[in-house]
């Protein structure tokens, strides 16, 4: 077995990001203070973090944790090439691109902003399935590294309940951390996420798990919106996750974008959707890497803009979902509330984020 996030980090030099102002600029080698696990809980219900009437929009970078093992499976390259298959019929294994001996998983990806744009709101989600071949603590749930574009690994440390269930074979949780001032003060460019507490190896269940950053921003140069975050962690299985915003009056035609982050959704097993309801009737989301009715089919997609650069760049992740889709065409009819529901009616999935950026009616 792998040694636990807190055995690593004190081999580790690191800074230090905790809560929600304080952070050490890069090149910090400040020791990272003794702090006591988050609270968890089994499930917490969909709710409001951020929401911001502004010229702008919302933007996110993403990658997965853990992937199937290619020397083991000669499938595994077509898998995540963007072939069929589920995290459950391989043996899986971290992903590692840092080259630091002191991480055994880390990722990276671009958070890409427009020319112009000012950062007002940014937070990091990370989670995964803590049982597969082994078993992690889940006292390192809420902690992770994360250095920004040329920085250095900062320990960053939950600031809110840590959602943890133990349920289906797998031992599933998600935690999340204010980042507004480290990407707001950073430079262009990838970030890398490591030490992510997921299991490698092989069940029915399968090993998942990944990260997603998502950032707010004001640009003078785009339309007013109606920008709005949601997170919870709630179990999927005939059950929907519901982003619903009331008294937010938008135009005929509205465009923007909407966003979602699930786990363990797979590829090839339909019953799952993303849709968007108002007064005047409901459409569904769907795009040429995601169909409507396998909306969670691991992947981290999105159009134009929203798919920046992703080290490793896989395809299919193998049970981690992080997409953006535009919202032009679903909003035929002016109005003040819509609500999107992200639902699975076979999989076994978990809901972590909701989130939309919407033309405001002047």
């Amino acid at each position: 077995m792998r040694h636990s996030l807190g055995q690593r980090l004190r081999s580790a030099t690191v800074g230090v990001l905790a809560l929600t102002t304080m952070w050490a600029p890069a090149g910090s080698t400040s020791a990272a203070p003794a702090a006591p696990p988050a609270p968890e809980a089994a499930e917490l219900p969909f709710a409001q973090r951020y929401a911001a009437l502004q010229h702008g929009g919302i933007v996110r970078a993403a990658n997965t944790s853990i992937t199937c093992r290619t020397e083991q499976a000669p499938s595994c390259a077509g898998v995540q090439a963007g072939g069929g298959g589920v995290n459950g019929g391989f043996d899986m294994f971290y992903v590692d691109v840092d080259h630091d001996p002191n991480t055994y998983n880390s990722s990276r990806a671009e958070v890409r902003l427009p020319t112009g744009a000012r950062v007002t709101y940014a937070r990091l989600y990370w989670g995964g399935n803590l049982r597969v071949g082994e078993q992690k603590p889940s006292r390192d749930n809420g902690r992770v590294l994360i250095a920004e574009p040329g920085g250095e690994y900062k320990e960053l440390l939950a600031d809110t309940v840590v959602g943890h269930r133990v349920t289906d074979g797998a031992d599933a949780f998600q935690a999340s951390a204010d980042v507004t001032g480290l990407v707001r003060d950073s430079a262009p460019g990838l970030y890398t996420v490591a030490q992510v507490n997921v299991a490698s190896g092989r069940s029915a269940a399968g090993a998942w798990g990944g990260w997603t950053l998502v950032v707010a921003y004001e640009n003078p140069a785009e339309p007013l919106r109606h920008l709005a975050l949601w997170d919870g962690f709630a179990p999927l299985q005939s059950r929907a996750a519901e982003l619903r915003l009331r008294g937010l009056r938008f135009p005929a035609g509205a465009g923007g974008s909407v966003g979602l982050v699930a786990y363990d959704g797979d590829r090839g097993t339909g019953g799952d959707s993303l849709t968007v309801a108002t007064g005047s009737g409901s459409a569904s989301f769907a795009d040429a890497a995601n169909p409507a009715a396998d909306i969670l089919n691991s992947s981290i997609s999105g159009p134009g803009e929203s798919s920046p650069t992703r080290v490793p760049a896989y395809a299919h992740t193998l049970g981690y979902d992080s997409d953006v889709f535009p919202l032009a065409g679903r909003l035929p009819h002016a109005g003040d509330e819509a609500t999107f529901r992200l639902t699975s009616e076979r999989d076994a999935a978990w809901a972590g984020v909701l989130f939309a950026a919407v033309d405001a009616r002047r």
